[in-house]
Formats: structure tokens, C-alpha cells, sequence
């Protein structure tokens, strides 16, 4: 038994040491692949004519996957009923597209994948392909470029759509909240768009930014934009589109309590001045009622004493000459307590100004109860005023840089609407030292008067400093803090101190803005000089 063990556990430690050798080092399995996946054959081939049939079969020479493909597909003319298109989740050698709408007679179909065709094993996209067919006797060839861009943020959104509304005997001007466009593609993550395969003829060129890709309009979640005039086919011309959300035409969606003697009235679009809110149920002599408006949301909050007993609560809402009628059912709910907020916390910023708010209507205020002092200990005058419809007070004092200020506001020095009264509220807020911020001295060149102004942060887009110019001269703007800006003007048409939105039924585009072309850096101690030549 001995003699036979021997020669084997020999043989087995040589395997072993020359296993150990070959093994010192880790293994490379060979250069990484990084080729795209590569097509053999399609069923019917691609740029066929006539097309008849319902299925479409594209083979591949390896094994591939679809990976993002709502994200990256794009069938132009878009179908009512979305094509079947598999494998999904699974590898395979080809991809079938299976037809289930009715197509059209003489007209070109692309189905562009993007980069949503990758190989099973490194993901190796086939960039952007695109299968092209035509139900009639030629393919359309002809195309469309151009550009979109946002018309008042600096930044343009991505996977824009981009579509054409052809001009024929069943045009109307609300086609685009009903049918989808006979042609359509999108930018992906750019901002320049190409429509392929299209057909001569003339076409209304619109843009869409959506919450749901359905080419449908949805003025309420959708970014537009459009070319007024007409678009005909052939054109040498690129055309850029300003994308912008339009106003809402006002409307009062249904109110309701949210607690003891508040109710929410929300709303959309833009109320007009006119806009009151009346209560036509029967009230005690002493009834009173206020508004505020949210400061975020598109709602106001309705006040009123005293506590009436009912189960229901009827409304009127009028907007100019609209009026809507509301009921609001009620249920016992305790009245809010007072609290008091406060802008800004921590700096206080030489353009600040102090504000104290509440959630609850504020009706008075004993400036008795209310001391500032500074780190000298030295009380600091003051003045207020109220903003009733952002429901707070402003506290007006000169401040210095390098100082402390210290607000102590004593129990009942703020009074709300249900006569509750504030707690103790301490507010400790710093300036800085005027070597810790930058300025900027702009001369306009080209302007058109009047314009809007307005400095905002690279990163988050706040209006950090703004200007209101009637007239040729320079524009200070002072005690910016040090980081990194975009510069907007505002070419304010109709002398209103903001910016005008567009409307497509109305035909109207968004008001004008520039950009300055570089991107601003503003450090602390420095004074920066620019002439900004705006464009006709």
C-alpha cells in the first residue's frame, strides 16, 4: 500500500507547487470589451417601403439587453397604442418590435432607441439607433434643426420633446391639448434637437418639457414653447424655441377646515385684486373674518370669529366677474396656538431686513414690549411696518458690520387675530464686516429701458440682488456675498417689475431675458467692473 501512496502524493505536491506559480499574479481575463454590439439583419430590412405587416425583428451578432427604454425611446409619428417591445430584463440576440396600432397610409415611421440597446455583458450602448419604415411607395427624408432654450432660467431642461403639428384642413389652434404631433423627437440631454423623415408641407413647431410623455399639453405640469409663424418644409433655417410654464387662468379649487376656525382655500393660476372671499351663511353681529396667502403654495387661509355653530359654512369666492360657490363642512377642531418665526436666522446681511411672522393673522403689536440691543449693550431705535399680505412685521434699524444684535420680544408685545398672545422670543443675529462682501458696477450697452436686473446664485438660483432701471445708468449693485452668479436682465415691456410669461392660445411669447455671457465671481473686498452689450 506504502509503495503506490509515495509516487501519488508526489505527483499531488508538484500540481500544488506549480499551481502556487501560476497563480502569483492576478488574473486580466483579457482586454475589457468596449464595442457596441453590432447588427446582422433586420425583418423587414431597415428604410423599407410598403410596410404591411405588424412586426419587426432586428438581430443582433451578440447577446443584448434594452435597459431605460421609456427614457430613451422615440417613435415619431407617437402612437396611440404603444408597440410591444421585448425582451425586457432578459439578454437575447435580437429585439422585436410587435405593432399593435393601426398605421397610417403614406407615411414614414422611425422608431429611435436612444442608447437603450446595450450588450449583456460590459453595457455597451449601440448609440442611437433608429428603425425607419414607410406604409407608402418613399421614405420622407427631409429634416429640421434647431435649439431650445429656457426663457428665464439659465439652465435649460433636459429631454425636451420636440414635435410638428401639420397644417392641413383639420388644423385648429387647440390641436396641442388634444393630438398628439405628426413628427416628434428630443433633445435627450442637450439642448439641440433634429426632426428626421419628415415630408414637405407646413407644420406649427412646438416643444415640450413633461411631467408625463404623452405629447399631449397639460398647461398645469408642462413647459412650452412655439414659433408663431409658420414652419415649411424644406427649410435651410434653425430655429431656437423659448421654453416657459405658462400663468393658469385663476381658478378656486374646493376649500376645506384644517383647524378650528381656519380654512384652506387653495388655488390655481393668479388671483386679481379684486378676488374676496364672502361668507352668505347666517353669522353673529360681531363677525369678522381676514386672508393671508401662503407663502409657498398657492392658497389662502381664511380666519374668522367667533366659533359659529353649524355643520356647514357656504362661501361665495369672486375673481373680477367670476363667482364660484363653495361649502365647507365643519367639525370640532381646537384653534392653532400663536407662533412666531423669524427672517433671517444667524447673518444679517446689510440689504436684509428683520422680519418676525405668524401662523396665525397678526392684528397688533406693542413696540413697548420689544428692545434691540447691540454687543455695546447700547439699545437700538427702531421702526416697523406691516405687510399684511405676507402676514409680518419689519423691523428698520441702521446696522453696523462686526456687530450683535440682540431682539427680546416679551409676552404679549404681538397680538394675533383670536387674540392670543406670543410667548418670549430671543432672536441673536451678526453682520459681517464689509470686507467680507463684493460689489459690482454694471453699464449696460444696447439697453432698451425699462429693465429688471437681477443677480442670482450659480447653485441654487435665488435672487440674491436686484435692480429696476428707467434709464441709462450705471447700476450698483452692493454687498453681494462672495461665491459664484449669473447676471439676468429683464426686458420689461409692460413697465411691471416682473416677468411676463407667455401664452400659445393667446399667441404671446415670454418677455425678453439675457443672460450675461460668463459666469460671475464674486470675492470678498472686491469691486468688479462689467459692461454687459445686450444683443437687438
Amino acid at each position: 500500500m506504502k509503495r503506490f501512496l509515495y509516487p501519488l502524493l508526489l505527483s499531488l505536491s508538484v500540481f500544488l507547487a506549480l499551481y502556487s506559480c501560476a497563480n502569483r499574479g492576478n488574473p486580466t481575463g483579457g482586454e475589457k470589451d468596449v464595442d457596441p454590439p453590432i447588427i446582422i439583419k433586420s425583418k423587414p430590412e431597415n428604410f423599407s417601403t410598403n410596410f404591411r405587416g405588424d412586426e419587426i425583428i432586428v438581430y443582433f451578432d451578440e447577446y443584448v439587453k434594452i435597459k431605460d427604454l421609456q427614457k430613451h425611446l422615440i417613435i415619431s409619428p407617437p402612437m396611440d397604442v404603444q408597440p410591444q417591445i421585448t425582451p425586457l430584463g432578459n439578454a437575447s440576440k435580437y429585439i422585436k418590435i410587435k405593432i399593435k396600432d393601426t398605421l397610417k397610409p403614406n407615411t414614414t415611421y422611425s422608431f429611435n432607441f436612444g442608447e437603450s440597446i446595450i450588450d449583456n455583458n460590459e453595457e455597451n450602448p449601440y448609440p442611437y439607433y433608429k428603425y425607419v419604415c414607410s406604409t407608402g411607395d418613399y421614405i420622407d427624408s427631409l429634416k429640421l434643426k434647431g435649439t431650445v432654450k429656457d426663457a428665464y432660467n439659465y439652465t435649460t431642461d433636459a429631454f425636451i420633446a420636440v414635435g410638428l403639428y401639420e397644417k392641413d384642413s383639420t388644423y385648429t389652434d387647440s390641436i396641442i391639448y388634444k393630438e398628439k404631433p405628426k413628427y416628434v423627437t428630443s433633445t435627450l440631454d442637450s439642448t439641440a434637437f433634429e426632426l428626421q423623415n419628415i415630408k414637405a408641407g407646413n407644420y406649427l413647431l412646438v416643444a415640450y418639457k413633461e411631467e408625463n410623455t404623452d405629447y399631449i399639453f397639460q398647461p398645469k405640469t408642462d413647459k412650452i414653447g412655439f414659433i408663431k409663424e409658420d414652419i415649411t418644409i424644406p427649410s435651410d433655417s434653425t430655429f431656437e424655441l423659448k421654453m416657459f410654464k405658462e400663468h393658469l387662468d385663476f381658478k378656486m379649487i374646493r376649500p376645506k377646515l384644517i383647524s378650528g376656525q381656519k380654512i384652506l382655500f387653495p388655488f390655481e393660476g393668479t388671483p386679481d385684486k379684486t378676488l374676496k372671499i364672502n361668507l352668505i351663511s347666517t353669522a353673529p353681529d360681531n363677525y369678522n373674518s381676514t386672508l393671508i396667502k401662503d407663502a409657498k403654495k398657492d392658497s389662502l387661509y381664511y380666519f374668522y370669529a367667533p366659533k359659529i355653530e353649524s355643520d356647514s359654512l357656504l362661501f361665495t369666492v369672486t375673481n373680477k366677474k367670476e363667482i364660484d360657490t363653495f361649502t365647507v363642512r365643519l367639525k370640532a377642531q381646537k384653534i392653532d396656538s400663536l407662533i412666531l418665526n423669524t427672517h433671517p436666522i444667524g447673518v444679517l446681511n446689510f440689504k436684509d431686513t428683520l422680519a418676525i411672522g405668524a401662523n396665525n393673522p397678526l392684528s397688533g403689536i406693542d413696540i413697548n414690549k420689544i428692545s434691540i440691543i447691540d454687543k455695546d449693550s447700547v439699545q437700538v431705535p427702531f421702526t416697523t411696518t406691516f405687510d399684511k399680505t405676507a402676514n409680518k412685521y419689519q423691523f428698520i434699524f441702521d446696522k453696523t458690520e462686526q456687530n450683535r444684535y440682540s431682539m427680546t420680544v416679551l409676552p404679549g408685545a404681538m397680538i394675533d387675530f383670536f387674540e392670543q398672545q406670543n410667548d418670549t422670543l430671543k432672536i441673536k443675529l451678526n453682520t459681517k464686516s464689509e470686507a467680507e462682501y463684493g460689489n459690482i458696477r454694471l453699464t449696460l450697452k444696447n439697453a432698451k429701458y425699462p429693465l429688471r436686473i437681477e443677480l442670482i446664485g450659480k447653485q441654487n438660483g435665488t435672487i440674491v440682488s436686484s435692480f429696476y432701471a428707467h434709464k441709462d445708468q450705471p447700476v450698483d449693485l452692493r454687498h453681494i456675498p462672495a461665491g459664484m452668479y449669473h447676471l439676468r436682465v429683464i426686458y420689461d415691456t409692460n413697465n411691471n417689475n416682473i416677468f411676463d410669461t407667455g401664452s400659445f392660445l393667446k399667441q404671446q411669447q415670454p418677455e425678453r431675458v439675457s443672460f450675461y455671457p460668463e459666469v460671475l465671481e464674486i470675492r470678498s473686498g472686491w469691486d468688479k467692473i462689467i459692461e454687459f452689450q445686450l444683443q437687438d
